[in-house]
């Protein structure tokens, strides 16, 4: 048996799968997000280890006896700064923080072949420009940094000691020149580092270290080892087996994410496409992102005062396309495609007949329609897709799934298992690790649940709606603090 751990943004999940890829137990515990600033997003490292050390003792612990390996995932790009002590120096600076917009440019200004070494665009979601915001803004912690880590590596590093980081993760730095998968000396020079400030890279297949004796005694396991493992998507796609050429999943998290695996390095970073390192020897992937998916779920059930089924209660009673309200589902600014940290969230067309669940129906469009416009980036960079397969907690609701095919004019494949995400695909990458087991026998796709094919006519009811919402995304952007 083998143990993945998913170092998320709302928490930790702990699951323990078969050889066959069967989950045979699971178990999250929650984090939460300070907000001290506006666009300032940041966990306390420590907690990230709290809640790993709860999620993996809430599962069975006779599984836990048995497991060979552990593999892990987590959010990416968040900043871990470590002293010469290898404890914090403040707050990790997340994916979804904002600040450094500012650095962005001067980042590519820095080095001018940032877009050629990365194969991406500079964005404050990504780990260079925060440390560009602490040197200028946090001088004497910039001073004391000799380890820079990402969440989940933070965490292997108080499991096994070691300093390591799988090259998905990596990728998203902008630290990685990501077609020869190596750190960029020019890229860290830019931002005043070293590769002696960078955990080793290893392929997520590759062993990086042995758990610790007084942890494997306390969570009932033997000193195993622990996979590099994967970023959070990566890891998901590993999980539900895009795992070749052209194979695509939709994620629907806390964030949004359109992944297509990809046999060659295919950047396209004027339109914001990721180009990133799979977490696969020899695969790369190309990823449109969106800041807010789920999260606008959540926030719009607390807004009407629900709960989130019956937020997707409220939208299929008043029904897709029902109204003329839009939601512009920018709540942490975006990314693909159009890279703007500083646009806010928004609702516009309301009139006086609006009511809780035609504002709920208009949260789910809108977040189709984001998911849309970044496909949209990606189809532009030559990518094409058959079908997606759906991940996340956003994968429980058919009715949204209806709205989204629609807006994708993509079917979308749910899986049994698929909501697990990237937890499972860490554990298959731990028994890669261990077992020597091929990637077709080790990351099979789960069997299918269902297949939501997009419906002509709910597509023509809200082409209307798209049209409108891309039209209203350059007013919008336009508004400022």
């Amino acid at each position: 048996m083998f143990l993945g751990i998913d170092v998320g943004t709302s928490g930790v999940k702990a699951v323990i799968a078969a050889p066959s890829g069967a989950v045979l137990d699971q178990a999250t515990a929650p984090l939460s997000v300070a907000r001290a600033a506006s666009l300032w997003s940041e966990q306390d490292p420590d907690d990230w280890w709290t809640a790993t050390e709860a999620a993996v003792l809430a599962l069975d612990p006779v599984l836990r006896s048995g497991v060979a390996g552990i593999g892990l995932a987590g959010q990416m790009h968040g900043a871990t700064l470590l002293g010469a002590d290898d404890r914090p120096l403040r707050p990790a600076i997340l994916w979804n923080d904002g600040r450094s917009f500012a650095e962005c440019a001067e980042l590519e200004r820095a080095e001018p072949r940032t877009r050629t070494l990365t194969g991406n665009i500079a964005m404050p979601g990504f780990t260079a420009p925060k440390l560009l915001w602490v040197r200028k803004h946090e001088p004497a912690v910039f001073a004391q940094v000799r380890s820079v880590l990402l969440p989940k590596d933070f965490v292997r590093l108080v499991l096994t000691g070691d300093k390591a980081s799988d090259m998905a993760d990596g990728a998203g730095t902008l630290w990685l020149d990501v077609a020869q998968r190596r750190w960029s000396e020019e890229m860290l020079a830019a931002c005043g580092l070293s590769a002696s400030h960078m955990p080793r890279l290893y392929e997520g297949t590759q062993p990086t270290g042995t758990l610790r004796t007084e942890i494997a005694a306390r969570w009932g396991m033997a000193r195993v080892p622990v996979a590099a493992g994967g970023g959070d998507n990566a890891a998901g796609a590993v999980g539900v087996g895009v795992v070749g050429d052209g194979d695509a999943l939709l994620s629907l998290g806390t964030s949004g994410v359109t992944f297509v695996a990809t046999r060659e390095f295919r950047p396209n970073p004027a339109r914001a496409v990721h180009a990133f390192c799979h977490a696969l020897p020899g695969m790369w992937h190309q990823m449109s992102v969106h800041l807010s998916a789920a999260s606008c779920v959540d926030w719009a059930a607390r807004l009407i005062g629900c709960d989130v089924p019956g937020l997707f209660a409220l939208a299929g009673q008043a029904g897709t396309a029902s109204g003329p309200e839009l939601f512009m589902p920018y709540l942490s600014g975006e990314r693909t495609p159009h890279n703007d940290p500083q646009v806010r969230g928004a609702f516009v067309c309301l009139d006086n007949d609006t009511t809780p669940a035609r504002l709920a129906a208009a949260v789910l469009e809108g977040v189709a329609f984001a998911h849309a416009d970044g496909l949209a980036a990606l189809r532009e960079a030559g990518t094409a897709l058959t079908a997606l397969k759906v991940i996340g907690g956003g994968a429980r609701s058919a009715h949204w799934g209806q709205i989204i095919a629609a807006s994708l004019g993509v079917p979308l494949v749910y899986l049994e298992g698929g909501e697990v995400g990237p937890a499972l695909g860490a554990a298959r990458l731990a028994q890669i690790a261990v077992t020597g087991a091929s990637i077709a026998d080790a990351c099979p796709s789960p069997p299918v649940r269902h297949v939501i094919e997009p419906d002509a006519s709910l597509a023509e009811a809200l082409a209307p709606k798209l049209a409108r919402f891309r039209a209203a995304f350059p007013l919008i952007a336009q508004i400022k603090e």
